[in-house]
């Protein structure tokens, strides 16, 4: 770039953004990363805001409870409740895992098989998933966070 030489230049091509201006940053992720293989996108539209990070507290606090029983409580999640479509769900248990991704996968140009790469520990991430298991009749129904608190607020209608 030349100082105080900042212009544009039209080549016909149609492109307003000279060569000494950057063009406008694009998104270069496609996929959104650490979603169930079946999570369909438009299925759990959950608004809480910070959603992520009340689940964050609950699996610490949950974890460490001398009660876990009056937790629940205090967190309103339903032991016995109905979901949308009236069937009752009666809870089992909450599942917490700890998940820590060293590699990563990307697809080469063109398709065909996919690049392994280990993470730099810079890049290592590490998560909690939190999961309430329910039973609902006649099998076993695991939900999130977001979807047992639409359940408690239905409840509460």
């Amino acid at each position: 770039m030349h100082p105080g030489h900042e212009h544009d230049h039209h080549h016909g091509n149609g492109a307003s953004v000279g060569h000494n201006h950057r063009a406008p940053p694009h998104a270069a992720q496609w996929q959104t990363p650490h979603l169930p293989h079946n999570h369909d996108h438009d299925d759990h539209h959950h608004h809480e805001a910070d959603l992520d990070m009340v689940e964050k507290v609950f699996v610490e606090s949950f974890t460490t409870s001398s009660d876990p029983t009056s937790f629940l409580r205090l967190a309103r999640v339903p032991f016995d409740t109905t979901d949308s479509a009236g069937r009752r769900l009666q809870l089992l248990r909450i599942e917490t895992d700890a998940i820590t991704d060293v590699g990563s996968i990307t697809p080469h140009l063109g398709g065909g098989p996919m690049r392994y790469d280990p993470l730099p520990a810079s890049m290592v991430s590490q998560r909690r998933r939190l999961r309430f298991v329910y039973f609902d009749g006649s099998a076993a129904r695991v939900l999130t966070l977001g979807d047992v608190r639409e359940l408690a607020g239905e409840a509460r209608s």
